[in-house]
């Protein structure tokens, strides 16, 4: 875990608590659905049943049906007449994400949630998910299933699809939150404003992006290990979602590499983003580490000829040290903002040194052995101690410059 000791306080989210002492709804849960004429009405009823009975506070149910077909546009228009609490919103497009967006976009509600309309996560956990956002504490609650003391009743196809889909987010997008897929989610109506303009996704990869866009800002996102059992009559297609959440993935995966997720607006200054395993660390300073080699080996070929071997291999070893520690702390351990940049630059010039020390010792090796060795000799050698330099500075990057 990154020590959280070099960051400063103001960067973390601050939210007031949700004013509680009005008559308007506190919290409004959102039932997407798409030709759900079974389930619908007895699962709204016991929503609507259990809020009446645990939820403090005012609250209001939406049924958002985008597009359906069947008998449940009828059926979600007389639940809005018989209970007070519920409301209908009907869309002409399907996608559930759409569906989420357009409820979440017209609620006034302060707290804005979710549930799945066959209700497979056990309700008694909705009040232990919006309670952090009602008191200020966090900006995003989800449910887990993928947590301990989470207990999940599912197929084994299920079991292994969420979990090697999680499983790839953490590889491929360095996510720390357990489970995307969980229908079962939170969000502050302040902060669903600034991040539902930057969700792309309609469908079932709206979650994972929102999410992903979440963390990489710096907002707090809750988890809840939840009860869960597994809907049979699930009409999840499970091909085509999949396939639809790896072109998600490569879509968010390249507005990382550029930099351009989140926004710059939305970032919080000198906050860290999720600095990702081990593999995933090790894969992005490969990439700071070819390209500043590849800089070191150009420079050092063009100020050769000018300065002599060492004063070259000097030179170009501290333009490349600046820019290495600054990919770096973007790049590899997720450091945004000024905030202690000086210092990681201090200590990665101290990093520099060493690495001075290996490649310039490296050469006068070389050269005490083989006088007049070529040009081409000299680069060998010096690709040869750059690649235990690298090393050696992921280390101390690790342990010391950047304290992960």
């Amino acid at each position: 875990m990154r020590n959280q000791g070099s960051l400063d306080l103001d960067c973390l989210p601050r939210r007031a608590p949700v004013p509680t002492r009005h008559p308007e709804p506190v919290l409004d849960v959102v039932v997407p659905v798409f030709n759900e004429e079974t389930d619908l009405e007895p699962s709204v009823r016991r929503l609507h049943a259990h809020l009446r009975e645990t939820f403090p506070y005012p609250f209001r149910i939406t049924v958002a049906d985008n597009a359906s077909t069947d008998g449940t546009p009828r059926i979600a228009a007389r639940l809005a007449d018989e209970l007070p609490e519920a409301r209908w919103l009907r869309l002409d497009e399907k996608g559930r994400g759409r569906a989420l967006r357009a409820a979440w976009s017209q609620s006034r509600a302060p707290v804005l949630a979710y549930v799945d309309v066959d209700l497979s996560t056990e309700l008694a956990a909705l009040l232990p998910l919006v309670a952090p956002l009602i008191s200020g504490h966090s900006d995003i609650a989800i449910g887990t299933r993928l947590a301990p003391g989470a207990r999940v009743v599912r197929g084994p196809k299920r079991e292994i699809t969420s979990r090697c889909y999680n499983a790839l987010l953490r590889s491929t997008l360095a996510v720390g939150f357990s489970d995307a897929q969980c229908g079962f989610k939170a969000v502050r109506r302040d902060v669903a404003e600034r991040l539902l303009p930057l969700v792309r996704d309609s469908g079932w990869f709206f979650d994972t992006e929102l999410l992903v866009i979440a963390e990489r800002a710096g907002l707090r996102i809750h988890e809840v290990p939840v009860d869960w059992v597994d809907d049979p009559d699930s009409r999840v297609d499970i091909l085509a979602t999949a396939l639809a959440d790896l072109r998600g993935i490569a879509r968010i995966g390249g507005a990382l590499a550029r930099g351009t997720l989140p926004p710059a607006g939305l970032r919080r200054g000198g906050c860290a983003e999720p600095p990702g395993g081990l593999v995933t660390q090790l894969l992005r300073f490969a990439v700071v580490g070819a390209l500043s080699t590849l800089g070191h080996l150009l420079l050092f070929a063009a100020l050769r000829p000018a300065t002599g071997a060492q004063a070259a291999n000097a030179l170009a070893l501290l333009v490349c040290a600046v820019a290495n520690t600054a990919g770096n702390r973007r790049l590899t351990f997720g450091l945004r903002g000024r905030g202690g940049a000086l210092r990681h630059q201090g200590r990665g010039l101290v990093v520099f040194l060493v690495g001075l020390a290996l490649t310039g010792g490296a050469l006068a090796v070389l050269h005490r052995a083989v006088p007049a060795a070529s040009h081409g000799t000299e680069l060998a050698v010096l690709l040869a101690a750059n690649l235990a330099a690298t090393l050696l500075r992921f280390l101390l990057f690790r342990a010391w410059v950047f304290r992960v």
